[in-house]
Protein backbone atom coordinates (compact mmCIF):
# COMPACT_ATOMS: atom_id res chain seq x y z
CA UNK A 1 0.00 0.00 0.00
CA UNK A 2 0.99 3.58 -0.45
CA UNK A 3 0.94 5.90 2.90
CA UNK A 4 1.39 9.22 0.93
CA UNK A 5 1.68 12.20 2.18
CA UNK A 6 4.12 10.25 5.26
CA UNK A 7 6.55 8.83 3.25
CA UNK A 8 8.75 9.52 0.44
CA UNK A 9 11.28 7.59 -1.91
CA UNK A 10 14.17 8.39 0.38
CA UNK A 11 11.78 7.10 3.16
CA UNK A 12 11.46 3.68 1.26
CA UNK A 13 15.75 3.17 0.35
CA UNK A 14 15.85 4.02 3.94
CA UNK A 15 13.81 1.25 5.26
CA UNK A 16 15.44 -1.15 2.46
CA UNK A 17 18.59 -0.24 3.67
CA UNK A 18 17.57 -0.33 6.91
CA UNK A 19 16.12 -3.85 6.22
CA UNK A 20 19.07 -5.25 4.63
CA UNK A 21 21.24 -4.30 8.23
CA UNK A 22 18.56 -6.09 10.19
CA UNK A 23 18.38 -9.39 7.82
CA UNK A 24 22.58 -9.88 7.65
CA UNK A 25 23.72 -8.52 11.24
CA UNK A 26 20.68 -8.50 13.43
CA UNK A 27 18.34 -11.61 12.54
CA UNK A 28 21.21 -14.20 12.20
CA UNK A 29 22.34 -13.71 15.77
CA UNK A 30 18.93 -12.67 17.92
CA UNK A 31 19.27 -16.57 19.41
CA UNK A 32 22.43 -15.79 20.61
CA UNK A 33 21.37 -12.83 22.38
CA UNK A 34 18.31 -13.79 23.54
CA UNK A 35 20.68 -16.36 25.65
CA UNK A 36 22.70 -14.44 26.43
CA UNK A 37 20.28 -11.93 27.96
CA UNK A 38 22.11 -8.84 25.92
CA UNK A 39 23.16 -7.95 22.55
CA UNK A 40 26.97 -7.06 22.14
CA UNK A 41 27.50 -3.28 22.54
CA UNK A 42 29.57 -3.82 19.09
CA UNK A 43 26.77 -2.96 16.91
CA UNK A 44 25.78 -0.11 18.87
CA UNK A 45 28.85 1.50 17.16
CA UNK A 46 28.10 -0.54 13.93
CA UNK A 47 24.58 1.22 13.93
CA UNK A 48 26.34 4.93 14.83
CA UNK A 49 28.77 4.55 11.79
CA UNK A 50 25.78 3.84 9.43
CA UNK A 51 24.13 6.91 10.86
CA UNK A 52 20.81 5.07 12.12
CA UNK A 53 21.48 6.47 15.88
CA UNK A 54 20.83 10.19 14.86
CA UNK A 55 18.43 9.94 11.94
CA UNK A 56 16.10 13.17 12.50
CA UNK A 57 19.17 14.84 14.74
CA UNK A 58 20.60 18.05 13.56
CA UNK A 59 24.13 17.41 10.98
CA UNK A 60 25.27 20.11 13.53
CA UNK A 61 25.45 17.60 16.26
CA UNK A 62 26.42 14.86 14.46
CA UNK A 63 22.87 13.64 12.99
CA UNK A 64 21.65 12.90 9.44
CA UNK A 65 19.30 15.77 9.52
CA UNK A 66 16.46 13.86 8.63
CA UNK A 67 12.81 13.82 9.21
CA UNK A 68 10.37 12.51 11.66
CA UNK A 69 9.20 9.55 9.56
CA UNK A 70 13.12 8.57 9.26
CA UNK A 71 13.04 7.83 12.70
CA UNK A 72 9.07 5.97 12.47
CA UNK A 73 10.69 3.88 9.64
CA UNK A 74 13.48 3.01 11.76
CA UNK A 75 11.02 2.11 14.59
CA UNK A 76 9.14 -0.28 12.37
CA UNK A 77 11.88 -1.91 10.32
CA UNK A 78 13.70 -2.39 13.32
CA UNK A 79 11.07 -4.29 15.17
CA UNK A 80 10.66 -7.34 12.18
CA UNK A 81 14.29 -8.61 13.81
CA UNK A 82 12.72 -11.14 15.17
CA UNK A 83 13.12 -10.22 18.93
CA UNK A 84 11.45 -6.96 21.17
CA UNK A 85 14.35 -6.79 23.37
CA UNK A 86 17.30 -5.28 20.84
CA UNK A 87 14.74 -2.57 19.57
CA UNK A 88 13.21 -1.50 22.57
CA UNK A 89 17.03 -0.86 23.81
CA UNK A 90 18.15 0.83 20.73
CA UNK A 91 14.61 3.08 21.16
CA UNK A 92 15.58 3.97 24.74
CA UNK A 93 19.62 5.38 23.00
CA UNK A 94 17.72 7.25 20.00
CA UNK A 95 14.02 7.74 20.89
CA UNK A 96 13.84 8.49 24.70
CA UNK A 97 17.37 9.12 26.52
CA UNK A 98 18.32 11.53 23.84
CA UNK A 99 15.76 13.86 22.82
CA UNK A 100 15.85 16.10 26.13
CA UNK A 101 19.12 16.77 25.17
CA UNK A 102 18.77 17.74 21.56
CA UNK A 103 15.93 19.79 22.57
CA UNK A 104 16.83 21.36 26.35
CA UNK A 105 20.08 20.61 26.80
CA UNK A 106 23.45 22.92 26.65
CA UNK A 107 26.36 22.88 24.14
CA UNK A 108 28.35 21.02 26.62
CA UNK A 109 25.74 18.85 27.14
CA UNK A 110 25.54 17.81 23.85
CA UNK A 111 28.92 17.60 23.25
CA UNK A 112 29.31 15.58 26.30
CA UNK A 113 26.58 13.21 25.71
CA UNK A 114 24.39 13.13 22.56
CA UNK A 115 27.42 13.31 19.98
CA UNK A 116 28.80 10.15 21.74
CA UNK A 117 25.19 8.82 21.79
CA UNK A 118 24.81 9.17 18.12
CA UNK A 119 28.14 7.72 17.09
CA UNK A 120 27.21 5.09 19.34
CA UNK A 121 30.41 5.52 21.25
CA UNK A 122 28.11 6.07 24.61
CA UNK A 123 25.08 3.74 25.48
CA UNK A 124 22.09 5.66 26.89
CA UNK A 125 19.33 4.58 29.59
CA UNK A 126 16.62 6.77 31.28
CA UNK A 127 15.12 6.85 34.09
CA UNK A 128 11.93 7.54 35.30
CA UNK A 129 10.18 4.49 37.28
CA UNK A 130 10.96 3.60 40.87
CA UNK A 131 10.19 0.55 43.23
CA UNK A 132 7.45 2.55 44.50
CA UNK A 133 6.90 4.81 41.98
CA UNK A 134 5.47 3.79 37.91
CA UNK A 135 2.71 5.63 36.30
CA UNK A 136 2.66 8.43 39.12
CA UNK A 137 5.57 10.48 37.56
CA UNK A 138 4.86 13.44 40.18
CA UNK A 139 5.79 11.27 43.17
CA UNK A 140 9.20 10.08 42.16
CA UNK A 141 11.14 10.18 45.77
CA UNK A 142 14.52 10.41 43.91
CA UNK A 143 15.97 13.46 45.35
CA UNK A 144 18.90 15.50 44.50
CA UNK A 145 19.86 18.39 46.92
CA UNK A 146 22.44 21.26 45.97
CA UNK A 147 25.76 21.81 47.62
CA UNK A 148 28.09 24.09 46.67
CA UNK A 149 28.38 23.69 42.40
CA UNK A 150 27.13 19.87 42.64
CA UNK A 151 24.14 18.04 43.18
CA UNK A 152 24.14 14.72 45.60
CA UNK A 153 22.05 12.59 44.61
CA UNK A 154 19.70 9.75 46.60
CA UNK A 155 17.32 7.11 45.45
CA UNK A 156 16.71 4.31 43.28
CA UNK A 157 15.37 3.67 39.58
CA UNK A 158 13.83 0.19 38.49
CA UNK A 159 12.77 -1.32 35.25
CA UNK A 160 16.04 0.64 33.44
CA UNK A 161 17.16 -1.03 30.35
CA UNK A 162 20.45 -0.86 29.23
CA UNK A 163 21.00 -0.29 32.95
CA UNK A 164 23.91 -2.79 33.46
CA UNK A 165 26.05 -1.45 31.09
CA UNK A 166 24.63 2.11 29.79
CA UNK A 167 27.55 5.22 29.81
CA UNK A 168 24.83 7.39 31.03
CA UNK A 169 21.22 7.75 32.40
CA UNK A 170 18.76 10.83 31.66
CA UNK A 171 17.58 10.65 35.39
CA UNK A 172 14.35 12.13 36.74
CA UNK A 173 14.67 13.27 40.02
CA UNK A 174 13.35 15.83 42.62
CA UNK A 175 15.39 18.91 43.89
CA UNK A 176 12.60 20.84 46.24
CA UNK A 177 10.24 19.79 48.51
CA UNK A 178 7.23 21.09 46.21
CA UNK A 179 4.69 18.85 45.86
CA UNK A 180 4.00 17.36 42.75
CA UNK A 181 5.36 17.63 39.89
CA UNK A 182 6.79 21.21 41.15
CA UNK A 183 10.06 19.96 42.13
CA UNK A 184 11.35 17.72 39.43
CA UNK A 185 14.22 18.30 37.22
CA UNK A 186 16.14 16.02 34.98
CA UNK A 187 20.38 15.26 35.14
CA UNK A 188 22.99 13.50 33.02
CA UNK A 189 24.87 11.66 35.41
CA UNK A 190 27.66 9.17 34.20
CA UNK A 191 27.16 5.77 35.52
CA UNK A 192 30.84 5.44 36.53
CA UNK A 193 30.13 8.21 39.48
CA UNK A 194 30.86 6.84 42.88
CA UNK A 195 27.49 5.69 44.40
CA UNK A 196 26.01 4.28 41.19
CA UNK A 197 25.41 0.60 41.62
CA UNK A 198 23.71 -1.94 39.86
CA UNK A 199 21.13 -3.35 42.35
CA UNK A 200 20.56 -6.61 40.39
CA UNK A 201 19.53 -7.11 36.80
CA UNK A 202 16.17 -8.49 36.48
CA UNK A 203 14.95 -11.77 34.97
CA UNK A 204 11.96 -10.35 32.60
CA UNK A 205 9.44 -12.84 30.71
CA UNK A 206 10.36 -11.31 27.27
CA UNK A 207 12.75 -8.53 25.82
CA UNK A 208 15.29 -10.89 26.84
CA UNK A 209 17.89 -9.76 24.29
CA UNK A 210 18.17 -6.34 25.99
CA UNK A 211 19.48 -5.69 30.14
CA UNK A 212 17.52 -4.36 32.08
CA UNK A 213 17.93 -3.16 35.74
CA UNK A 214 17.46 -1.40 39.10
CA UNK A 215 19.91 1.22 39.70
CA UNK A 216 21.42 2.78 42.96
CA UNK A 217 22.11 6.35 43.74
CA UNK A 218 23.93 6.42 46.71
CA UNK A 219 25.10 10.04 47.47
CA UNK A 220 26.02 10.20 43.93
CA UNK A 221 27.59 14.06 43.43
CA UNK A 222 26.91 15.45 40.13
CA UNK A 223 28.30 18.73 38.64
CA UNK A 224 25.81 21.50 38.13
CA UNK A 225 26.95 21.64 34.34
CA UNK A 226 25.12 18.14 34.17
CA UNK A 227 21.46 19.57 35.18
CA UNK A 228 19.76 19.10 31.83
CA UNK A 229 17.39 22.41 31.07
CA UNK A 230 16.13 24.37 33.55
CA UNK A 231 15.85 23.18 37.08
CA UNK A 232 11.95 22.68 38.47
CA UNK A 233 11.04 22.14 34.61
CA UNK A 234 11.84 18.38 34.81
CA UNK A 235 8.25 17.42 34.39
CA UNK A 236 7.30 19.37 31.53
CA UNK A 237 10.33 17.81 29.96
CA UNK A 238 9.62 14.46 30.34
CA UNK A 239 5.89 14.74 29.48
CA UNK A 240 7.31 16.06 26.20
CA UNK A 241 10.03 13.16 25.65
CA UNK A 242 6.92 10.55 26.39
CA UNK A 243 4.65 11.80 23.22
CA UNK A 244 7.88 11.02 20.96
CA UNK A 245 8.09 7.84 23.06
CA UNK A 246 5.05 6.74 22.47
CA UNK A 247 4.95 7.72 18.85
CA UNK A 248 7.79 5.41 18.55
CA UNK A 249 6.29 2.79 20.64
CA UNK A 250 3.32 2.88 17.97
CA UNK A 251 5.53 2.13 15.32
CA UNK A 252 7.85 -0.79 16.93
CA UNK A 253 4.28 -2.31 17.82
CA UNK A 254 3.28 -2.48 13.77
CA UNK A 255 6.54 -3.28 13.07
CA UNK A 256 6.21 -6.48 15.91
CA UNK A 257 2.61 -7.33 14.39
CA UNK A 258 3.55 -7.41 10.84
CA UNK A 259 6.50 -9.78 11.69
CA UNK A 260 4.20 -11.85 13.50
CA UNK A 261 1.34 -12.08 10.90
CA UNK A 262 3.89 -12.92 8.00
CA UNK A 263 5.27 -15.97 9.92
CA UNK A 264 1.77 -16.88 10.14
CA UNK A 265 1.02 -16.36 6.95
CA UNK A 266 4.24 -18.16 5.28
CA UNK A 267 2.89 -21.20 7.91
CA UNK A 268 -0.83 -21.02 6.77
CA UNK A 269 0.59 -21.54 3.42
CA UNK A 270 2.71 -24.41 3.59
CA UNK A 271 1.34 -26.28 6.92
CA UNK A 272 -0.74 -28.99 5.68
CA UNK A 273 -3.78 -30.50 7.00
CA UNK A 274 -6.74 -32.59 5.84
CA UNK A 275 -4.90 -33.01 2.53
CA UNK A 276 -4.27 -29.41 2.08
CA UNK A 277 -2.66 -25.95 3.30
CA UNK A 278 -4.26 -24.34 6.42
CA UNK A 279 -4.72 -21.24 4.89
CA UNK A 280 -7.50 -23.07 2.67
CA UNK A 281 -9.89 -23.33 5.46
CA UNK A 282 -11.82 -20.43 5.90
CA UNK A 283 -11.46 -19.96 9.92
CA UNK A 284 -7.50 -19.38 9.32
CA UNK A 285 -7.89 -17.16 6.32
CA UNK A 286 -10.31 -14.68 7.51
CA UNK A 287 -8.19 -14.87 10.84
CA UNK A 288 -5.63 -13.52 8.53
CA UNK A 289 -7.49 -11.02 7.00
CA UNK A 290 -8.63 -9.48 10.47
CA UNK A 291 -5.13 -9.41 11.77
CA UNK A 292 -4.23 -7.12 8.49
CA UNK A 293 -6.81 -5.43 8.91
CA UNK A 294 -6.38 -4.59 12.55
CA UNK A 295 -2.57 -3.66 11.48
CA UNK A 296 -3.42 -1.67 8.72
CA UNK A 297 -6.20 0.54 10.76
CA UNK A 298 -2.84 1.18 13.39
CA UNK A 299 -0.87 2.27 10.49
CA UNK A 300 -3.15 4.86 9.36
CA UNK A 301 -4.03 6.41 12.98
CA UNK A 302 -0.38 6.00 13.58
CA UNK A 303 1.02 7.57 10.53
CA UNK A 304 -1.59 10.54 10.77
CA UNK A 305 -0.92 11.33 13.88
CA UNK A 306 2.91 11.24 13.54
CA UNK A 307 2.22 13.44 10.72
CA UNK A 308 0.70 16.27 13.29
CA UNK A 309 3.82 15.98 15.53
CA UNK A 310 6.35 16.21 13.02
CA UNK A 311 5.04 19.70 11.61
CA UNK A 312 4.78 21.64 15.55
CA UNK A 313 1.55 19.97 16.70
CA UNK A 314 1.37 17.82 19.98
CA UNK A 315 -1.71 15.96 19.63
CA UNK A 316 -1.49 13.96 23.06
CA UNK A 317 -5.09 12.53 22.65
CA UNK A 318 -4.52 10.90 18.95
CA UNK A 319 -0.57 9.87 20.40
CA UNK A 320 -2.61 7.96 23.35
CA UNK A 321 -5.24 6.40 21.02
CA UNK A 322 -1.68 5.32 18.16
CA UNK A 323 0.60 4.15 21.34
CA UNK A 324 -2.68 2.37 23.23
CA UNK A 325 -4.03 0.85 19.55
CA UNK A 326 -0.98 -0.12 18.44
CA UNK A 327 0.02 -2.22 21.32
CA UNK A 328 -3.14 -3.61 22.09
CA UNK A 329 -3.10 -4.94 18.34
CA UNK A 330 0.15 -6.04 18.11
CA UNK A 331 0.15 -8.38 21.08
CA UNK A 332 -3.59 -9.68 19.39
CA UNK A 333 -2.12 -10.35 16.30
CA UNK A 334 0.99 -12.28 18.09
CA UNK A 335 -1.63 -14.62 20.13
CA UNK A 336 -3.70 -15.38 16.79
CA UNK A 337 -0.57 -15.81 15.16
CA UNK A 338 0.67 -18.42 17.73
CA UNK A 339 -3.07 -19.83 17.42
CA UNK A 340 -2.34 -20.40 13.84
CA UNK A 341 1.00 -22.61 14.59
CA UNK A 342 -0.81 -24.59 16.89
CA UNK A 343 1.27 -26.90 19.26
CA UNK A 344 4.27 -25.61 17.73
CA UNK A 345 4.04 -21.95 18.07
CA UNK A 346 4.38 -22.80 21.80
CA UNK A 347 7.44 -24.18 21.14
CA UNK A 348 10.91 -22.35 22.02
CA UNK A 349 12.85 -23.07 18.44
CA UNK A 350 9.57 -21.01 16.64
CA UNK A 351 10.25 -17.08 16.86
CA UNK A 352 6.40 -16.55 17.39
CA UNK A 353 6.35 -17.33 20.89
CA UNK A 354 9.37 -14.89 21.69
CA UNK A 355 6.88 -12.11 19.46
CA UNK A 356 3.88 -13.40 21.74
CA UNK A 357 5.64 -12.74 24.61
CA UNK A 358 7.65 -9.57 24.00
CA UNK A 359 4.47 -7.30 22.46
CA UNK A 360 2.89 -7.98 25.47
CA UNK A 361 5.02 -5.15 27.06
CA UNK A 362 4.46 -2.44 24.77
CA UNK A 363 0.69 -2.44 26.71
CA UNK A 364 2.57 -1.65 30.05
CA UNK A 365 5.78 0.32 29.09
CA UNK A 366 6.10 4.02 27.83
CA UNK A 367 2.54 4.64 29.68
CA UNK A 368 -0.06 1.26 30.77
CA UNK A 369 -2.87 0.60 28.76
CA UNK A 370 -5.09 1.76 31.83
CA UNK A 371 -3.42 5.47 31.48
CA UNK A 372 -3.44 5.76 27.90
CA UNK A 373 -7.02 5.75 28.32
CA UNK A 374 -7.30 8.00 31.27
CA UNK A 375 -5.23 10.56 29.33
CA UNK A 376 -7.93 10.01 26.43
CA UNK A 377 -10.58 10.01 28.66
CA UNK A 378 -9.88 13.49 29.99
CA UNK A 379 -9.63 14.85 26.82
CA UNK A 380 -12.83 13.97 25.31
CA UNK A 381 -14.58 15.12 28.50
CA UNK A 382 -15.03 12.48 30.45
Amino acid sequence: MAYEPYFTEEHELLRKTIRNFVDKEVKPFVEEWESAGEFPIEILKRMGDLGFLGLRYSEEVGGQGGDYFTSIVFAEELAKCGCGGFPMAIAVQTDMATPPIAQFGSADQKERFLKPAIKGDKLAAIGITEPNHGSDVASIETRARKEGNEWIINGSKMFITNGTRADFITLVTRTSDEPGYKGISLFLVDLDSPGVSVSKKLDKVGMRSSDTAELIFDNVRVPDANLLGEEGKGFSYIMWELQGERMISAAGSIGMAEYAYNLAYQYAKTRRQFKQPIANFQVIAHLLVEMKTEIEICKELTYATAYRFANGEVPSKEISMSKLAAAQMAHWVADRALQIFGGNGYMSEYPIQRIWRDTRLHRIGAGADEIMKEIISKQIGL
